[in-house]
């Protein structure tokens, strides 16, 4: 079975993932006009407003703290902010785009970029230098592989970017997964050399695989860059780049992205720089009329989340910086320096002593930004990978069980997919062995009406809802109410067997 017709079938489209808490416009209009009023509070009055009783343990809502300080809630930017994930088959040049991106951006300077070179060089890696800024570890620069999620920030004129550089190896899918769980947008990376397309755009290449994973994690909008058109065997051939287009638009709308809308072609050259910044001179590419990258990026519009939304931020790494430090993305509502938040699913009750974005200390954040929280408290051995900041008066779900709608991919020794299959659930941050206790129905995926209740077993290709358990308490939300905390994969042995949103949770959750 192509990958293609399990995500048709999944039926992940650009409408149900636009699924977002949409705002109305006047609501939007109201909390912009807040924001602009909310400058210069002192530290003093924020602390006040938002003090808490340690015997009730009561949350100051959001509203409430809005309504109190009026005017006196300091914006955190004027600029939008977007989570990039660079995505693509291994050696497309991801890490390379995203390091001339910080030196065209001026986050890098002459004087690291001709470091770099040097290092670069005297590991006979000479063209390896620009990947040298994101890919930061000795064992990423010596195998020329992104291993981690590579994280750095950038700005345009009207927007601020944090690029995930996520490793294209298959090896390392998991943590992949974990950049793309994080994104609002996509950069999928193509190599135009001879032969690299190919391998990667092939069954059993990371190209295929990381568009799968994408749409399935929510990466609604995509761009695609056909990467290496310097290259001598391409010299910026219109054929070549037209050749890879026509593959990969019919494969991009079998995956579910509507190609005329949320998809964008544009060459580039990541160890040039070309097209990145600046549009492409005509003497270098004559038959390119369209965007640069930078103008590509900022063009991009995506769906408002709700900042008046129960708060939700799942947490994706923790560390000791005086005090307990935890690092993530609100997905849905704000914080205030002052609040107090409950961790799930442990039940902790924490007071936010200082909010950072990027490395900037600001005393609110919104929706969609990337965060490092000083919480008091709790510490830090306390808190695991997976678990969530939410508000206490409306906690996250926190379930060891849950219902799903399942598209079934390919099994790995296994003929027949059942209960009792056990495989790696990766959902948000969360990364957890889990186990199929029931099949409650098989689904046409075409129809979506039921073909059988209570089968035994399915085949590849199958759509199904089940009952899935997992060993510890996980946090997800069901998909209709909040989609970036209710899709998942179920992988195993390398491989991803499944992708799947929540549909239910048990009653008593």
């Amino acid at each position: 079975m192509d990958i293609a017709e399990d995500i048709r079938a999944l039926q992940l489209d650009s409408s149900e993932d636009n699924d977002v808490i949409k705002v109305e416009e006047s609501k939007v209009q109201e909390v912009d006009n807040t924001v602009t009023m909310q400058e210069d509070i002192e530290a003093s009055h924020n602390a006040d407003l938002v003090q808490v009783d340690s015997t009730e343990m009561q949350e100051v809502p959001v509203h409430e703290v809005n309504e109190a300080v009026n005017d006196k809630v300091e914006p955190t930017s004027r600029k939008r902010h977007l989570n990039v994930v660079f995505i693509g088959h291994v050696d497309a040049g991801k890490s390379t785009i995203g390091g001339q991106i910080l030196f065209l951006s001026g986050q890098v300077d002459d004087r690291t970029i001709q470091k770099y070179e040097k290092e670069a060089k005297d590991k006979a890696r000479d063209s390896w230098y620009m990947a040298y800024i994101m890919d930061t570890n000795e064992e990423e620069r010596v195998k020329g592989k992104t291993v981690e999620v590579g994280r750095a920030h950038f700005e345009t004129e009207t927007t601020r970017f944090t690029i995930l550089d996520a490793p294209g190896h298959k090896s390392y899918v998991p943590n992949m997964i974990s950049g793309a769980s994080q994104a609002d947008i996509g950069v999928l990376v193509i190599s135009a050399r001879k032969g690299e397309f190919e391998t990667g755009y092939e069954r059993g290449g990371q190209t295929r695989e990381h568009v799968m994973l994408a749409k399935t994690l929510g990466v609604a909008k995509l761009l695609v860059v056909v990467n290496k058109m310097d290259e001598p065997t391409v010299n910026w051939s219109k054929e070549r780049y037209d050749e890879i287009v026509s593959k990969m638009t019919p494969f991009l709308k079998s995956s579910n992205y509507n190609v005329k809308k949320d998809v964008q072609f544009l060459p580039i050259s990541g160890l040039l720089g070309t097209n990145i910044k600046v549009r492409v001179d005509k003497s270098v590419c004559p038959w390119w009329s369209g965007s640069s990258l930078f103008e590509a990026m900022d063009g991009i519009e995506v769906p408002a989340r709700d900042p008046q939304g129960p708060f939700r931020m799942p947490i994706i790494d923790k560390f000791k910086d005086m005090g307990t430090v935890v690092m993530g993305k609100i997905e849905w509502g704000s914080l205030h320096e002052g609040d107090s938040v409950i961790i799930m699913p442990n039940k902790a009750i924490v007071k936010v002593s200082a909010i950072y974005i990027d490395e900037e200390k600001v005393r609110y954040a919104g929706p969609g930004e990337n965060l490092r929280v000083r919480l008091s408290g709790i510490e830090e051995e306390d808190i695991l990978s997976g678990f969530v900041l939410s508000s206490i008066s409306n906690p996250i779900p926190a379930v060891n069980e849950f219902f799903a709608q399942l598209h079934i991919h390919e099994f790995v020794g296994h003929a027949l997919f059942s209960a009792g299959y056990r495989a790696i659930l990766h959902v948000h941050a969360v990364v957890e062995e889990c186990e199929i206790i029931e099949l409650l129905k098989e689904i046409d995926p075409r129809t979506k009406k039921t073909i059988k209740k209570k089968p035994s077993f399915v085949k590849s290709g199958a759509l199904v809802s089940c009952r899935i358990q997992v060993n510890n308490l996980i946090c997800v939300e069901k998909f209709s109410d909040l989609p970036q905390l209710g899709r998942f994969t179920l992988r195993t042995e390398g491989r991803t067997v499944a992708v799947g949103k929540v549909m239910d949770l048990p009653s008593d959750a």
